[in-house]
């Protein structure tokens, strides 16, 4: 029986820690670190299933390869992919869902508690000296404040922003949310207007996915909206919050702090306005790792090889 041929067209988006294996014993697999749009079509030549974690796959590379059977999306966003011709060309794609819940979840919290409990300040004070030359025990000069009782809006109630939720449980904090589909779905936690919750929330956290109706989502009016005190944590896509707007808006005062995980343009360039705003230090900024805990990056190869053996 022929092998199936498999080729990975950006496995370093994986890492090097994780193991392949649960792929490569589905048959002959072929990796690269990354491809470039015009090394895609020569790549892919031959193979019965592309994987593809941000690599573009459209019309011309589809056409390209008579014997591709299925695209694999090593991630649970789609939107590398020309979904719609590739239906139409019977060419099945399937992503791989929930593998990353806990990781978005934990750094979300990550996020958080640094800014509320100003884990930055704190941590240069000691490192800086400034703490060894005060005179005192502690420094209450920058106070930070306990999350319990604090009210969570949540946008994106989906399998992220629910365990999110349910973490924020534990802390004894009060949660609403705001569905992005425009219907409510969820009886245990109060679904909201946006401009609502953004004016009664301490913290809003945002996981939704990247479309029409969440692209642009949050501008300078939406963020003036929000409690002055309050802050702000993007786990979904850049795309929601108008990145310009929100340095602006903590240049300003507009909001105490924000977190941000996820660029319009990734990796960020080096001319961005997060990197060229006066208070840095308001800003906590991670290169989109939130889904890439080790455990969640195993759990994505075993997702891929599970989509790949129902071919």
């Amino acid at each position: 029986m022929k092998k199936m041929k498999i080729v990975f067209l950006d496995s370093a988006t994986v890492g090097e820690d994780v193991s392949l294996r649960p792929i490569s014993s589905l048959g002959e697999l072929t990796t690269y670190s990354s491809t470039a749009p015009d090394e895609v079509v020569e790549r892919i030549k031959g193979y019965d299933v592309v994987i593809t974690n941000k690599v573009w796959v459209g019309q011309k590379e589809i056409d390209s390869n008579p014997a591709l059977k299925l695209i694999c999306v090593a991630a649970t966003g789609m939107n590398n992919v020309d979904l719609a011709y590739a239906a139409s060309k019977q060419i099945p794609v399937r992503n791989a869902v929930n593998y990353s819940t806990e990781s978005v979840a934990q750094v979300t919290f990550m996020h958080i508690l640094n800014l509320v409990g100003k884990a930055p300040y704190f941590d240069e004070a000691v490192k800086s000296g400034h703490y060894s030359a005060a005179g005192s025990f502690t420094d209450v000069t920058t106070p930070f404040y306990e999350i319990k009782g604090k009210r969570l809006g949540i946008i994106g109630l989906g399998n992220i922003g629910s365990r999110v939720a349910r973490i924020a449980e534990v802390f004894g904090m009060e949660i609403s949310y705001y569905p992005t589909s425009g219907k409510a779905h969820c009886n245990v936690y109060p679904a909201k207007e946006l401009k609502q919750l953004l004016a009664e929330s301490d913290i809003i956290t945002i996981h939704a996915p990247l479309n029409e109706r969440t692209k642009g989502l949050i501008t300078r009016k939406e963020l003036e909206a929000m409690n002055p005190g309050g802050y702000i944590v993007n786990m979904g896509r850049g795309g929601i919050i108008n990145e310009a707007d929100l340095a602006e808006a903590l240049d300003e005062g507009v909001i105490a702090g924000a977190a941000v995980d996820v660029f319009t343009t990734e990796p960020l360039p080096a001319d961005h306005p997060y990197l060229t705003m006066k208070k840095r230090d308001k800003l906590l900024l991670t290169p989109h790792i939130g889904w890439a805990s080790k455990e969640a990056r195993e759990l994505l190869v075993a997702k891929i090889a599970d989509n790949i053996k129902a071919l």
